[in-house]
C-alpha cells in the first residue's frame, strides 16, 4: 500500500490544494479518502485534491509525503495516470 502526498502548491478557490494519490490502486486510494472524510466530488482523474490545511493529518494518517514530480512519475509508472483530454 502506497499512498502519497505532495506539497499544497496549488492555488484554487482561495486555498493552497495538494494531491492525494496511490501508485497500488484506485480502491486503496478511495478508502483512505473515505477514511479521511474527504468528499467523493475531490476525486479528479487519478487524484483527491486535500486542502492543505489536511495536508499534516493525511501524512499521520500514513500518506507518504512525495514531491509532485514524484507523485505524476509514480502514478506512470503504476499505469494509474489519467491525463487530462483536451
Amino acid at each position: 500500500m502506497t499512498l502519497m502526498i505532495d506539497p499544497p502548491l496549488v492555488p484554487s478557490r482561495g486555498r493552497m490544494w495538494s494531491h492525494l494519490a496511490s501508485d497500488t490502486s484506485y480502491d486503496e486510494l478511495h478508502v483512505f479518502a473515505r477514511e479521511l472524510g474527504i468528499p467523493e466530488r475531490g476525486f479528479d482523474r487519478d487524484h483527491y485534491d486535500v486542502p492543505a490545511e489536511w495536508y499534516d493529518q493525511v501524512v499521520a494518517l500514513g500518506a507518504e509525503p512525495v514531491s509532485s514530480r514524484e507523485l505524476v512519475f509514480r502514478l506512470r509508472a503504476a499505469g494509474l495516470r489519467r491525463p487530462k483530454r483536451g
